[in-house]
């Protein structure tokens, strides 16, 4: 007799038809809030970049119906290119969550294809939450099961898959039409790792955003009976055989009533505007800073990492001297010159001119990444570096962080999250409006339309 074996796409088709708000718990459902919060504030700290710009000039030729809210437009437009617009805000500071595994993402990208089917579909904050946890599960699970990273492929094409069943399941697909958006989306959708190798591009921020719009129009496209390949996953030719290698995927929370072990919970908010790798670099930087005092007296800086860190932001010869922001903010190098040189890492310290500080630089040659294989076994769990420095008088410091404030293992509080979103509300939205959208999403369960929370963005 031959074992019948259930097609991955299905598998996920049937979890997203199936999933409903009154299987989420009380502390996977603020998770979302928390996000939500978190989100619009990275949004909000990119509001004027050129990226976004761009974005929008798009979007203001494009009307729809239905459509969707695209954040700093005094009109709406397609769904898919809403999606596109929003995700770009919320990923270009590079200041969103993060989830870390085999392949490491940023799965509240995710938010802005929710979001925009969400409102098109005139879905209510529960359900969009549902939408949203769903999306987080898909996502962060598919990162457990394989790296991507390793065989040339960025981390973006897994949101193809999770943000086309998200936005099926809110445009009111059932499983076997949800089935053909995610066939729909995997097999177009596969995005180059260039996109973060070498001196970076706007199109960083900008790689998850287009999954985003190509997992909006997939779910669209279904939705009016379109089919795609099949099967995606295990086809000949499939995502397994040319992206991937094969593998299982493990249970998904929720799959079965009673369990609550949603991965939005296993996910990290930042704490300072820099790829997450970074961050216990930084976090321990500033707790070399007070010992040093007067950094010019650093003679030589060495960063001990894990093998991911290094990979990603700590090999290229750009690193050393980033002529973007985008690669600064992926320097291992320099976020940690900026915390010793500065005593934080905020937004400035991304800013032309500050990438064009002769001083910083020079600081930031003094510094080598050195890969520890001890470090690289504690990784994913924490992201632990150790930063030893030599003083002018042979003097040695050592300083070292695995569990950097925000990481799931260090939670930020609620109040460190508002604070997060005044500080990049501050001169874009006045105390009262920054107030009330803060109050709807800390309620956004209860909301019947999110368009009361969207138009209190500024256009």
């Amino acid at each position: 007799m031959v074992a019948v074996t259930t097609h991955l796409a299905n598998r996920l088709a049937e979890y997203a038809a199936n999933l409903s708000f009154e299987r989420l718990d009380q502390k996977t459902i603020h998770e979302v809030r928390r996000r939500l919060v978190d989100t619009f504030a990275c949004a909000l700290g990119a509001w004027d970049a050129h990226a976004p710009n761009v974005a929008r000039a798009i979007c203001r030729r494009v009307t729809s119906e239905p459509s969707a809210t695209y954040l700093g437009g005094a009109k709406k437009t397609l769904p898919a290119l809403a999606a596109f617009c929003n995700g770009i805000l919320f990923r270009y500071l590079d200041f969103n969550d993060t989830y870390l595994s085999l392949e490491p993402a940023h799965p509240s990208d995710n938010l802005a294809a929710v979001l925009a089917a969400g409102e098109a579909a005139g879905r209510s904050g529960r359900e969009i939450i549902t939408a949203a946890v769903l999306a987080y599960e898909i996502q962060c699970r598919l990162c457990d099961a394989a790296s991507i990273r390793k065989h040339g492929w960025d981390h973006v094409t897994y949101g193809a898959f999770s943000t086309a069943a998200a936005a099926a399941k809110l445009f009111g697909l059932d499983a076997p039409r949800i089935i053909q958006a995610l066939n729909l989306a995997g097999t177009s959708n596969v995005t180059l790792r260039q996109t973060r190798a070498g001196e970076l591009s706007e199109w960083k921020g900008c790689a998850f955003a287009n999954a985003s719009r190509n997992g909006v129009f997939a779910a669209m496209l279904a939705s009016e009976g379109l089919t795609g390949p099949a099967p995606i996953f295990e086809g000949e030719m499939g995502f397994f055989k040319q992206v991937s290698g094969p593998f299982e995927l493990a249970k998904l929370g929720g799959e079965k009533p009673g369990d609550t072990d949603f991965m939005i919970k296993k996910t990290s908010i930042k704490f300072w505007p820099a790829e997450y790798h970074s961050q216990s670099a930084i976090h321990a930087a500033l707790e070399l800073r007070k010992q040093i005092g007067d950094v010019s007296q650093i003679r030589s800086l060495d960063i001990f990492s894990f093998d991911a860190a290094v990979d990603i932001i700590g090999k290229d010869a750009e690193k050393w001297r980033p002529r973007t922001r985008e690669t600064a903010d992926h320097s291992l190098p320099y976020c940690t010159a900026v915390a010793l040189a500065d005593g934080d890492v905020t937004l400035e310290s991304f800013a032309d001119e500050r990438l064009r500080d002769e001083r910083l630089l020079a600081l930031v040659a003094k510094i080598k990444v050195h890969r520890d294989a001890t470090l690289s076994a504690r990784y994913p769990r924490g992201i632990p570096n150790r930063l030893e420095a030599t003083l002018s008088d042979g003097k040695k410091l050592v300083a070292e962080n695995e569990f950097p404030r925000g990481h799931d293992q260090n939670p930020m509080s609620d109040a460190e999250v508002e604070s997060k979103f005044q500080r990049l509300a501050a001169g874009r939205l006045d105390a009262a409006r920054s107030r009330k959208i803060l109050d709807l999403c800390w309620r956004f369960d209860e909301l019947g339309d999110i368009g009361e929370l969207l138009k209190l963005f500024p256009t």
